[in-house]
């Protein structure tokens, strides 16, 4: 049987922090150093997009375990 909240678990982690930095970086959330920052609109999505792969994957594995 294949453990699949470890995954879950860093997917949903990594999608909330992809989030709120790309939403720093978009000057959307302000008061931080990365705010308005290239360089978080860029790293932000990529991690958000990592974390829902993992996610994904996680529901994958769930439905395809045999009974």
């Amino acid at each position: 049987m294949r453990r699949i909240w470890p995954l879950l678990v860093v997917g949903v982690l990594l999608s909330c922090i992809g989030l709120v930095w790309t939403l720093q970086g978009f000057d959307v959330l302000r008061g931080s150093v990365m705010s308005g920052s290239s360089v978080w609109a860029t790293i932000g999505p990529i991690v958000l997009v990592v974390g829902v792969v993992l996610v994904i994957v996680a529901i994958v594995r769930r439905r395809r375990r045999p009974e």
